[in-house]
């Protein structure tokens, strides 16, 4: 194993013990997706079909949301206040001097979050199935690219947050700003099927309600549409272009 491999390995272990210690965090991205759909899927009317959302009942329609709400809890919430925490505090700063290199800091804190975040996502999928019989995705390896690719997306948008915000308060506050109208996207409210023409065109545009209609049309059986799968594609690259132009270690 080379140094550098070595090191990552060792950072990443620590990260991991620190972020199991963050019983907040892990609440947030792994346990309340799936608690708030219980409390949802528990309303006798979530379990009623409706012709509105193609015969489908509303507690299928928020599966996906439960699954996205935890990349966009784990991506805007969860992972910019650590990281800009660690420059406030000049953690990055220190680290540049030491063959542990910040790059590693980060890659460690965008793996967790988004193992975490597949974590809560499979766990929404189990007990939909098991509590509420949801049927669970047909097209299984079209919802899985889906998956990832709004994982992608929702850590990138994370660390474009990271990369503007120069204090942890600062991220919080740049995170909830934006966290609010992604949800809106991923379909909280509404669901995306269900929202008139005109808007859902508008919202299929932006990173969750693609990835909200990507994951209903693998749900249903069928291959995610390639321009969402594409949408969120995009987002993720110039997401990432952005956060990786705009960072600063100090």
């Amino acid at each position: 194993m080379s140094t550098a491999t070595a090191t990552s390995t060792a950072v990443l272990k620590a990260e991991a013990t620190l972020f199991r210690r963050e019983p907040a965090s892990v609440f947030w991205v792994m346990a309340f997706p799936t608690i708030l759909l219980v409390i949802l899927g528990s309303i006798p009317s979530f379990r009623e079909t409706d012709a509105s959302l193609g015969g489908i009942r509303l507690v299928d329609a928020y599966v996906p949301v439960t699954v996205l709400m935890a990349m966009i809890l784990a991506g805007l919430q969860a992972m910019p206040p650590v990281i800009t925490g660690y420059r406030e505090r000049g953690i990055l700063r220190r680290m540049s001097t030491t063959p542990v290199r910040p790059h590693a800091l980060l890659g460690a804190q965008m793996g967790l979050h988004g193992a975490a975040a597949l974590i809560s996502a499979l766990l929404s999928l189990a007990v939909g199935r098991i509590a509420f019989d949801v049927v669970l995705p047909r097209q299984a390896f079209g919802y899985l690219l889906a998956l990832v690719l709004a994982i992608l997306a929702a850590l990138a948008l994370g660390a474009l947050v990271t990369a503007v915000a120069r204090t942890g308060k600062i991220a919080t506050a740049i995170g909830s700003a934006i966290f609010f109208p992604m949800m809106f996207c991923a379909g909280t409210w509404v669901p995306v099927q269900a929202m008139p023409d005109a808007l859902a065109d508008v919202v299929e545009l932006t990173p969750f309600g693609a990835a909200a209609q990507a994951l209903n049309q693998a749900a249903a059986g069928d291959w995610p549409g390639w321009i969402h799968l594409g949408v969120l594609a995009l987002w993720t690259v110039v997401l990432s272009a952005a956060a990786t132009r705009w960072f600063r270690w100090e």
